[in-house]
C-alpha cells in the first residue's frame, strides 16, 4: 500500500511538471520576473544577500505524497550553482499542484547555511503566497498576504526573515488538498 500511494505520487508530480510551458532557459527569468514585480517581494530582491530560484516544482500526493524541483542559487546577483528542492510528507494529501519557490538569504550566514549540502526546513518554516485572486496566511510568524488579480498588479505582504530565509511561493496550477508533516529538504552544487 504505502508503496503504490508513493509510486501514485511520484506519478502525480511528474504529470504535473509536464505541463510546464516556459522553455527551460526562460523559465529563471520568467519566474524573477513575476516574483519582482509583485510589491511584497521586491525589497527582498534589493536587500538580500542572495536567494535561490525554483521556476518550477511539481508536488502531487494521496496519503505519502512528494515534491521536487530544480533551481539556481544566487550570491549578490552572481548565479553560483545549482540546487535541488525534495520533500516527502505523510499525511492527509489529495491532489497535485505546480507552484515557483524564491527563498531569499538575509545575510553571509544563511547563505552558507543554504549552501552546505544538507539544508532542510523544519515544520516551522513558512512562505508567503503569491498568487492570482487569493487572500492568503502562511507560517507560524505572523507572515500574511494578499494578492490582486495578478501578481504584477498590487500584492502585500506583511514578512521579515525568519532564522535568515524568506520565501515565497507562486502557485501555478493544480489542486492539493493537504495537511501533512514534512519539510523541503535542499542539495546544492556549485558552479
Amino acid at each position: 500500500m504505502i508503496r503504490m500511494n508513493l509510486f501514485l505520487a511520484v506519478v502525480i508530480a511528474v504529470i504535473v511538471s509536464l505541463f510546464s510551458t516556459t522553455a527551460y532557459a526562460d523559465q529563471y527569468l520568467e519566474t524573477m520576473r513575476i516574483f519582482n514585480k509583485a510589491p511584497a517581494v521586491q525589497p527582498f530582491f534589493k536587500n538580500a544577500y542572495g536567494y535561490a530560484v525554483f521556476p518550477f516544482v511539481g508536488k502531487g500526493g494521496f496519503v505519502i505524497g512528494g515534491a521536487y524541483g530544480e533551481g539556481k542559487v544566487y550570491k549578490k546577483g552572481t548565479y553560483k550553482g545549482t540546487t535541488t528542492l525534495v520533500k516527502f510528507s505523510i499525511g492527509f494529501q489529495l491532489g497535485g499542484q505546480a507552484f515557483s519557490e524564491i527563498i531569499f538569504f538575509r545575510d553571509k550566514k544563511a547563505y552558507e547555511k543554504f549552501i552546505s549540502g544538507s539544508f532542510e526546513f523544519d515544520a516551522s518554516a513558512s512562505a508567503v503566497v503569491v498568487t492570482l485572486g487569493a487572500q492568503a496566511t502562511a507560517g507560524t510568524h505572523g507572515a500574511t498576504a494578499g494578492a490582486s488579480v495578478t501578481p504584477d498588479v498590487a500584492a502585500q505582504a506583511d514578512t521579515s526573515y525568519t532564522y535568515g530565509f524568506a520565501v515565497f511561493v507562486y502557485t501555478k496550477g493544480g489542486l492539493m488538498y493537504e495537511a501533512s508533516m514534512g519539510g523541503q529538504k535542499f542539495s546544492f552544487t556549485p558552479e
